[in-house]
């Protein structure tokens, strides 16, 4: 599938709720903070302190989105708080298109890390693999960070190495 990288607009908050809704591995709090994020974004990109973009096929249909920014009181480190594939395009390389993209931003504003927190659960075993697949390395566990049993789990890269 052709698929092109452009930043959200207002006009694609009701792809990206739908999206996030049929995402199993995403309970209806991830889903709130998702578009929490989508919103503040929205409302000033320039000063909201997150950047949020979206995969698209050629006739504009939203495959895909993330949503990333500078981790505060940093130096030129970012978060990558979501990134998502819409089920039916999962393993289209939407997702490794996303992120090469976030990759080239950060990297044109400076940026030289970017950090990804994860769960352990099952749920999320082909997210990590993703991760290290497209260069991520593993830099940390926290034990039982989320609930007994599911551990945090955080991925990094430096993109001026890119």
């Amino acid at each position: 599938m052709e698929t092109y990288i452009r930043s959200m607009s207002t006009q694609d908050v009701p792809a990206v709720t739908s999206l996030l809704a049929r995402i199993k591995e995403f309970s209806l709090e991830d889903q709130a903070l998702a578009l929490e994020l989508v919103e503040v974004y929205l409302r000033d990109p320039q000063r909201g302190g997150y950047a949020c973009i979206v995969a698209a096929g050629r006739d504009d249909s939203l495959t895909g989105y993330a949503c990333f920014g500078p981790t505060p009181l940093t130096d030129a480190t970012y978060d990558l708080y979501w990134i998502a594939v819409d089920p039916p395009y999962a393993g289209q390389g939407i997702g490794t298109h996303l992120l090469q993209r976030i990759e080239e931003l950060v990297l044109a504003a400076n940026g030289r890390l970017i950090v990804i927190e994860t769960s352990s659960s099952p749920e999320y075993a082909a997210p990590r693999q993703f991760y290290l697949k497209n260069g991520y390395n593993l830099a940390e566990t926290i034990r039982d960070f989320y609930r007994d049993g599911e551990d945090r789990v955080t991925y990094v890269k430096r993109v001026e190495d890119c």
